[in-house]
């Protein structure tokens, strides 16, 4: 498999960098990072990419034990990655990285009352018949405060000139509800009054040129993903 095609790179990156890659794929990934380039230069894009989500976690100093619990788990880190990955500049930006979602974590985990951090949601590609979009899934963050929502595709998604991607908010009871138009796949939408109440889940369908003309999902599903605020 050739990791130096940029699209790979990025795609396997991503999956690395939100989670959504497990088990012996991850161990795969973290073992073929020292010997590519590329996948080092895609992981560390994402990583810088998400870091502006920790920025909502409000400043709370953590007790004593909640600090000694993450320093032996950054000890034991350190006992696997010593030698060569530690002179590599790629690798202590992804650990200071790793760090910081360690200590939000822990921060969330000990003070149940500090502000929510935002909720990614992974929309994966439903393999909607001739939809002809990537399949690769679109990352979505929604704000801890519930005002914003943003979206970028892990792979760009291409569409003809007379077809729009829209964004619905799916309740459990009721119709849909559109949050907009995303060009590409990327957006960021300003999410007004109560549009989430009720929705367990993100979608997004292929539409007419500047969205559904009914206000109402009328293409096919291509991608779609579920949350919990």
């Amino acid at each position: 498999m050739d990791y130096s095609r940029k699209h790979l790179a990025d795609a396997l990156a991503a999956e690395y960098v939100t989670g959504t890659m497990r088990g012996g794929a991850r161990r795969r990934f973290e073992s073929l990072l020292p010997a590519h380039s590329a996948l080092r230069e895609a992981t560390l894009a994402w990583s810088e990419r998400l870091m502006p989500l920790t920025a909502a976690l409000a400043p709370v100093e953590p007790s004593g034990d909640v600090w000694r619990r993450i320093s032996d788990r950054l000890d034991r880190r350190k006992s696997v990655v010593a030698g060569a990955w530690e002179r590599l500049s790629f690798w202590r930006g992804l650990t200071a990285f790793a760090s910081v979602a360690a200590i939000g974590l822990a921060v969330l985990l000990a003070n149940p009352s500090a502000v929510a951090p935002p909720v990614v949601v992974v929309l994966a590609a439903t393999g909607a018949a001739a939809s002809g979009v990537a399949a690769a899934p679109i990352v979505a963050s929604i704000s801890g405060d519930g005002t914003t929502l943003v979206t970028r595709p892990i792979t760009p998604v291409a569409l003809n000139a007379d077809r729009s991607l829209e964004l619905w908010a799916v309740p459990t009871q009721g119709a849909p509800r559109s949050l907009g138009l995303l060009p590409g796949g990327s957006g960021v939408v300003a999410l007004r009054g109560k549009v989430l109440a009720g929705a367990d889940t993100l979608a997004v369908t292929i539409e007419p040129a500047g969205g559904s003309p009914t206000g109402a999902p009328t293409g096919p599903i291509v991608y779609a993903g579920k949350f919990a605020l």
